[in-house]
């Protein structure tokens, strides 16, 4: 039988489990899960879709159904979310596409039935097929238009990933633009990180929108900055040796002693730029965090200035979410994940939406600190 809450009692649930961890005057949290927390998206066998590539029906989601981005429309929490199929055997040998969920309440959510968001007969297949559209990230922008950055995986053609951009009205249908580099000398990377952007956002109204900064963060192994007039076309910011800047890199010793990664939309703030990231740790006995198990993703903050997007300010030490919950820890990847992609603000809330061990879809509350979800400007 099915439980239905009220979205107080929810809140009333999800604060009585906080998360440990350090948490200063200008991180975003603390979050808690909800009390007896469970996947809000799981593998679905039974979802069918007619592929255009292999012209058949295939089991779209019938794997692992990870790494969500999230954004509020109309009311609603809107989570799309990457699924795989059951073409491979293995961590990066199946076909990924997008699939859209929608909840009154953050937390129970109802999925449709096909993906929206897939490798199809179109100018980007040569970037998207076999492997697919993985990791989004989703903005609004000022006029309503909904982005996407996510990543193009090809697999057999080219051993590499790619950022995608995509752009849509109404979450269903998207114009895809390649690159966002498209034009530049880094459209097909070429000494840029390979994987995962997400664009600067600022409260507008109780809602989150692109910032009028116009700032990108991406990067996997290191981080860089882009910046951008329409939101499509971005430029890496540069040195003076003409080569993108990191501005933010792995640490010895810490959470992100192996990769660090962006996570959900960057958030412009009265303190500066919260920017969320996903930290792979090392080996603890050689150079990872003591603390930690070798391999295992978390997720953690750090401030950049809002007049100097390049310049880091500070970063927190220790990561503010991890894999405690057996089902974080166990799926297709065992070293256990709770990979940070969504974040919304919903009913004067923060709703943190996560992967976990590539297999579900978690998510994680907090209340803003006073003043916090006022307009950065």
């Amino acid at each position: 039988m099915k439980r239905y809450f009220s979205f107080a009692c929810l809140l009333a649930l999800a604060l009585s489990t906080p998360l440990r961890a350090e948490f200063t005057d200008w991180t975003v949290g603390p979050f808690s899960r909800p009390a007896d927390a469970e996947p809000i998206i799981k593998p679905d066998p039974a979802s069918v879709f007619d592929c255009p590539m292999k012209k058949m029906p295939i089991h779209w989601e019938s794997r692992h159904t990870f790494n969500p981005a999230a954004v509020v429309k109309d009311g609603t929490v809107y989570v799309l979310y990457r699924a795989e199929d059951e073409s491979g055997s293995g961590i990066g040998s199946f076909t990924s596409r997008l699939g859209l969920a929608a909840s009154a309440d953050g937390v129970h959510f109802t999925k449709e039935s096909k993906p929206v968001f897939y490798p199809a007969d179109d100018n980007q297949k040569g970037w998207e097929w076999y492997g697919g559209c993985e990791d989004p990230r989703l903005t609004e922008g000022p006029d309503g238009t909904y982005y996407i950055t996510y990543s193009q995986y090809p697999r057999e053609t080219r051993d590499s990933w790619r950022i995608g951009l995509a752009s849509s009205k109404d979450l269903h249908n998207w114009t895809k633009y390649g690159s966002p580099f498209t034009g530049t000398k880094y459209e097909d990377n070429n000494g840029l990180e390979k994987k995962s952007a997400a664009i600067v956002n600022e409260v507008k109204n109780g809602r989150l929108v692109a910032a009028k900064i116009r700032r990108m963060y991406f990067g996997e192994t290191c981080v860089n900055l882009a910046t951008s007039d329409d939101l499509i076309h971005w430029m890496p910011v540069e040195g003076a040796d003409g080569n993108p800047v990191k501005v933010m890199q792995t640490r010895r010793g810490f959470l992100d002693s192996s990769l660090v990664e962006i996570g959900p939309s960057p958030l412009l703030t009265s303190k500066g730029i919260i920017v969320f990231f996903n930290a792979k740790n090392g080996d603890p006995g050689n150079g990872g965090d003591p603390e930690l198990s070798k391999d295992v993703y978390t997720g953690s903050q750090a401030l950049f200035s809002a007049t100097d997007p390049a310049k880091l300010i500070n970063r927190l030490d220790h990561p503010f979410i991890k894999p405690e919950l057996a089902w974080e820890k166990s799926g297709q990847y065992l070293q256990g994940t709770t990979f940070i992609e969504g974040l919304v603000l919903f009913k004067n809330h923060w709703f943190l939406y996560y992967g976990c061990a590539d297999t579900f879809v978690g998510v994680t509350i907090a209340d803003p600190k006073p003043g916090e979800i006022q307009s950065a400007h």
